[in-house]
């Protein structure tokens, strides 16, 4: 326990969300996790709608809590997840989005989950889409991911080698945090209309580098809104493309033999995209073909950075 009696800090980085961040907030503070144990640090990040004032008006409304309201000019959730967790006060650092909705016995269950396992240096829960209006009849679970739906294991499990967390739904120690220089600001997720992902991955890795044990509890969980703004072909191409532009600037940065290989990768993921679009069709949903392969040709050309 800090020396201010909080066990956990969940960092929130908003970027123009007015319409969602009062409900992330909300279930936040409607934990059954005493309220004197946990801090929520909200963290501006060049919005420009009114989310500064949906903030600043629900800690005035809720004094009993300590909700923090921070800005960071700096655009990129890297940026503004490194700020957050800069003023942290806990010894873990839980990771939520602004449009995700935490249930009530969240961050309980983290916090009692660290205490079972002392061994865990970082932790991922279930994501689940919430769509509005309703889930598009051409998604599928391979391009799902790309809106935040998330399940790695039915049960508690450690996470295999070269799989981790989502940004979204992430919790890790504040001293591994501060270990590894938090996220690197390369790669600083969305940029204005540009996107150069993958800051969770590359974070977990180094984790991974320290010897970090990294488990999934499926009973952590949050819904992701995902509105019908994040269901047109151009978000989708953002967000696919953002994937290969962050692992051309990760492999890059390694050697170009890493990213010559990571080439060779999408490649093959791109084959398996046209097999796994003859079984839908074969299947008779035909509306989910052009999606799946749609998914990798974006994200082998943010790789080509194309």
């Amino acid at each position: 326990m800090s020396k201010t009696g909080t066990v956990i800090s969940v960092v929130i980085c908003t970027y123009n969300r007015a319409d969602y961040i009062g409900e992330a907030m909300g279930s936040l503070y409607r934990q059954t996790l005493p309220k004197d144990q946990f801090e929520v640090i909200l963290v501006n990040n060049n919005s420009t709608d009114n989310t500064a004032e949906v903030c600043r008006q629900f800690i005035a409304a809720h004094p009993d809590a300590s909700f923090i309201y921070l800005n960071e000019n700096r655009q990129g959730a890297s940026f503004a997840r490194n700020t957050g967790s800069t003023i942290a006060l806990s010894p873990l650092l839980c990771f939520m989005d602004d449009d995700a909705v935490a249930t009530p016995d969240y961050l309980e269950r983290i916090v009692a989950f660290f205490v079972q396992h002392p061994d865990a240096g970082g932790l991922g829960g279930r994501i689940i889409p919430r769509y509005i209006p309703a889930e598009p009849k051409w998604m599928s679970h391979f391009v799902s991911s790309l809106v935040g739906n998330f399940d790695y294991s039915k049960t508690v499990a450690v996470f295999s080698p070269n799989k981790y967390p989502l940004e979204s739904n992430m919790v890790i120690r504040k001293a591994d945090f501060d270990a590894v220089n938090g996220f690197n600001t390369a790669l600083p997720g969305v940029k204005g209309t540009l996107r150069i992902g993958g800051e969770g991955k590359e974070f977990f890795l180094k984790l991974k580098a320290l010897g970090r044990i990294i488990y999934y509890d499926p009973a952590i969980q949050v819904e992701h809104v995902v509105e019908t703004k994040k269901l047109t072909p151009e978000y989708m191409y953002r967000v696919a493309s953002g994937i290969g532009r962050g692992e051309m600037v990760r492999t890059k940065a390694i050697g170009q033999w890493s990213y010559l290989k990571k080439i060779g990768e999408y490649i093959i993921k791109l084959g398996a995209a046209f097999i796994l679009a003859a079984g839908y069709l074969l299947q008779g949903y035909p509306a989910k073909v052009k999606p799946v392969i749609q998914f990798r040709i974006d994200a082998l050309k943010g790789l080509l950075n194309h």
